[in-house]
């Protein structure tokens, strides 16, 4: 049975749907005023993998990740670039789905813009005030009383006398406390037109919160499976969700076994950056598709998930080619193994080690070791057993989005962009060099083109026939 690492509890659970075969997920996506980072791919990556397992063991997944197209700093983007809000969201849309793309990943069932969601976030809002859970201050904001929810801290595990509103959010001059927050913002007379929505307090736009309530209950319900996110996002941003969402619904009155917002919350672990947290001011700040111009995704892939999705992650590129270099191992040893066309055995005894790593929480590193056993046992056979193992490597590792291309094109690509063509053809060019020398018995010069392309990462295979196959080192 799967067990999943529950931050609310700060336990591993059984998993239990609300409704037999069916799971419901939501994820906080990205603030689209910039192209997506390492840290944005990791998000992506983990509940890609956590979708994919769902759906692999049985689970009919509706997989929600919203995009925040109204945000403070989209505003002043904007405002800095001279044009609409609209126009800066749209091409940071279509770069994020780019390196979505690019990076082999599913796209979500739904992913709703917090713009189509301003009359839904009212709404909530209206009713936290009906249950005087919100008030309007002197300055126009509506914001949250957290004193008068009761259960507030308790996915965080602070109380309200260890939370500390200066290193959350700056206090506004309409706060009758300095631990409310903000769920709709009045207009202020600078900021452009197209940043302000007519609302019952008044032209203004949406807190940061609570378009993600607003969204997750319109299109998965009121209680729902798995919310997940970045464990930044742990507090205050799903503290505050869980406020919110359940205040509307429960009001002051909500007890502890009142049905929750959302059963099982995931949190993905920091990346940080040659042991530094990777920020813009320390230079260490890597965007997805910088990474990818030097990396196959296969490779960016497969480093993040060889780590726990709760642990941190160190990134360097000595990182990245360890990664690289264990795919390679994998991929050598599906090479000119034939391809089997049937159903791989889920009741063998490496699927079942697999299965087990996977059902613990999303274990990757485990499921992964369990891949790199089994083609050392590939390695090590021959014949009908050989292309057996092989079949059930290559459909293990689908499960996760591994091992599913040609190996001979995965071997043969480099971990540098852009002359990748080119030096295949050379390549040929040296391996055809080497052949017309050791048919004229000039075994030096086939021997020095074989040391001079090991030098240059390219590694030969001498086959059977006079057949010379070669991959990247």
């Amino acid at each position: 049975m799967l067990q999943i690492y529950n931050t609310l509890s700060r336990s591993k659970q059984a998993f239990k749907p609300i409704e037999p075969g069916k799971v419901k997920m939501y994820v906080c996506g990205m603030t689209v005023y910039d192209f997506c980072h390492i840290g944005h791919a990791r998000v992506m990556i983990v509940f890609d993998m956590v979708v994919r397992w769902l759906r692999a063991s049985g689970y009919e997944v509706t997989y929600v990740r919203n995009i925040t197209d109204i945000d403070d700093k989209i505003i002043n983007r904007a405002i800095e670039n001279g044009e609409p809000i609209a126009a800066l969201t749209q091409r940071f849309i279509d770069a994020m789905h780019a390196d979505s793309d690019e990076l082999g990943l599913m796209h979500p069932d739904h992913e709703p813009r917090a713009t189509d969601y301003i009359a839904q976030m009212q709404g909530i809002i209206g009713r936290l005030v009906e249950k005087e859970l919100a008030y309007q201050g002197d300055d126009g904001d509506v914001n949250f009383a957290v004193r008068l929810f009761p259960q507030y801290g308790r996915l965080s595990g602070k109380s309200l006398d260890e939370l500390n509103a200066g290193e959350r959010v700056a206090i506004g001059g309409g706060k009758r406390d300095p631990l409310d927050f903000v769920l709709w913002k009045s207009a202020k007379a600078e900021e452009p037109a197209d940043t302000r929505w007519k609302s019952p307090w008044g032209e203004g736009r949406p807190g940061w919160h609570i378009e993600c309530s607003a969204m997750s209950c319109d299109l998965l319900g009121e209680h729902f499976d798995i919310h997940g996110g970045g464990a930044d996002l742990q507090f205050p941003h799903h503290e505050n969700e869980i406020a919110q969402s359940e205040g509307a619904l429960y009001g002051q009155n909500h007890k502890a076994d009142y049905q929750p917002f959302v059963n099982y919350w995931m949190h993905n672990g920091h990346i940080r950056v040659n042991e530094e947290k990777m920020s813009k001011s320390l230079g260490n700040f890597f965007l997805i598709r910088d990474v990818l111009k030097n990396f196959d995704p296969e490779v960016l892939r497969f480093f993040m998930l060889r780590a726990h999705y709760r642990s941190p992650i160190n990134y360097s590129d000595a990182q990245l080619e360890e990664a690289r270099s264990g795919l390679l191992r994998l991929y050598t040893a599906l090479a000119q193994v034939p391809a089997l066309d049937k159903p791989v055995d889920l009741h063998s005894s490496w699927a079942k080690r697999f299965t087990d790593a996977m059902n613990d929480d999303f274990n990757t590193p485990e499921a992964i070791a369990v891949l790199f056993d089994l083609a050392s046992e590939v390695n090590r056979t021959q014949g009908a057993e050989k292309s057996e193992l092989a079949h059930v490597l290559k459909g293990l590792a689908g499960a996760l989005n591994f091992l599913q291309r040609d190996p001979t094109v995965f071997l043969q690509s480099g971990s540098r962009g852009g002359d990748e063509a080119l030096d295949a053809q050379a390549i040929e060019e040296q391996i055809s060099a080497r052949v017309a020398a050791k048919q004229t018995k000039d075994f030096a010069r086939a021997d020095l083109i074989r040391k001079t392309l090991l030098e240059q990462g390219v590694v030969l295979e001498d086959k059977p026939g006079g057949i010379t196959e070669w991959r990247r080192a």
